[in-house]
Parts: structure tokens; C-alpha cells; sequence
């Protein structure tokens, strides 16, 4: 918190911000404003762990609309050519910024882009912790066994609008309604209810 408020006690000396943090003592490479460039980031990550024998596998968030970038298709291909332990995780809340995945792409399964590169891909509901937790952990036991790279699509939505002061016309209000039915949060706490975790 103290790099987001820009103190000098930040993890970059509160320079950074929120689209520059990095903590190499707990494992976290960082980030950058450019858009899929992460991807890079991680494939270098997972490299540097395979060469120097590390029992790590990396993993990277990025949305849909990075993945149309030759930043993500270039981690993809040198992560699969090089069998890198890293997970990949595209969050499809189907807009980047305010451009709809419907016209950028031509994909109705992002998990096929993966597939060209000879990566297995799995598609979630990125709304449902469980499922996430179930196959992000497959997919981290797969690369730490020597399996490679897996291509996860998170099919979420977006719960707010891309930034402050951002009015949000471009979205049909009835998925903005449906949106905030499908939060991840309580329908989580209604979960662990049904377990019998909370009360």
C-alpha cells in the first residue's frame, strides 16, 4: 500500500505506482504500462528458473485485448518452443478498455490461440473460485512436473468501469446488470456457507 500512496517505504521507493510494482524477495517480477508485455516478463521469470534448477512455475495475468498483441504471441511461442513452467491466465471480460472483443478478434474460444502454439488451454468461469483454484493448480502441477506451458481462459466480466470517470456507454446496461449478478465474491461466501466453512 505504502508504493500506491508513493512513500518512500514502497516496494520502488513510491515511485513506481500501481502499474510499475515489483517484489523480488517474495517472488513478484512486476509489471509495466505497456500492454501484454508482462507475458515477456514471465516467460523470462520461468526461464530463469528452469536454467538455475528452481522449483517455481510463473504465473501471468493478462486481459483479452493484450492478447492481440506480438508481445503475448511471442511469450507463447518461446514458452512452448522451450517447454517454460509458466501458466498463463487471459482474463476474457470481452473489452479492452472500451473495444469489444467482438471486434478485435475473430476467436469465440481464446483457448485456440494457445492451441497454435502446441499449448494446452483450458477455459474457466473466472467467477468461480473453485474452479479457478481447481484448474490453475493442474496447470502449476503440470509445469512443475516438467509439463510446460498451459494457456488458462478466465471467462469473467468486468465489475466496474475500465477507470474513473470512464461513463461506461459502450456496455449494454443489461451486462452490466448481469455482471454484478455473477460477482465472485458473494457467490464465494454463499459457497463456503453450503460447505458448512462459514456461518
Amino acid at each position: 500500500m505504502a508504493e500506491l500512496y508513493g512513500k518512500k517505504t514502497g516496494c520502488m521507493k513510491g515511485k513506481g505506482g500501481s502499474q510499475h510494482m515489483t517484489d523480488p524477495d517474495v517472488g513478484h517480477v512486476g509489471s509495466d504500462a505497456l500492454l501484454g508485455t508482462g507475458t515477456l516478463q514471465a516467460a523470462g521469470a520461468a526461464l530463469s528458473c528452469k536454467l538455475k534448477g528452481i522449483d517455481r512455475v510463473t504465473v501471468c495475468f493478462f486481459g483479452d485485448g493484450a492478447l492481440n498483441t506480438g508481445a503475448v504471441h511471442g511469450a507463447l511461442n518461446i514458452t512452448a518452443a522451450w517447454q517454460l513452467p509458466l501458466v498463463f491466465i487471459c482474463e476474457n471480460n470481452k473489452w479492452a478498455e472500451s473495444t469489444s472483443i467482438y471486434d478485435s478478434t475473430n476467436l469465440t474460444k481464446l483457448t485456440d490461440r494457445a492451441f497454435g502454439y502446441g499449448i494446452p488451454g483450458v477455459a474457466v468461469d473466472g467467477n468461480d473460485v473453485l474452479a479457478v483454484y481447481e484448474v490453475v493448480g493442474k496447470a502449476v502441477a503440470n509445469a512443475r512436473k516438467g509439463g510446460g506451458p498451459t494457456f488458462i481462459e478466465a471467462k469473467t466480466c468486468r465489475q466496474r468501469a475500465h477507470y474513473e470517470g470512464d461513463t461506461e456507454t459502450y456496455r449494454p446496461k443489461e451486462e452490466i446488470d448481469e455482471c454484478k449478478k455473477r460477482d465472485p465474491i458473494p457467490r464465494f461466501r454463499k459457497k463456503l456457507v453450503e460447505m458448512g466453512v462459514l456461518t
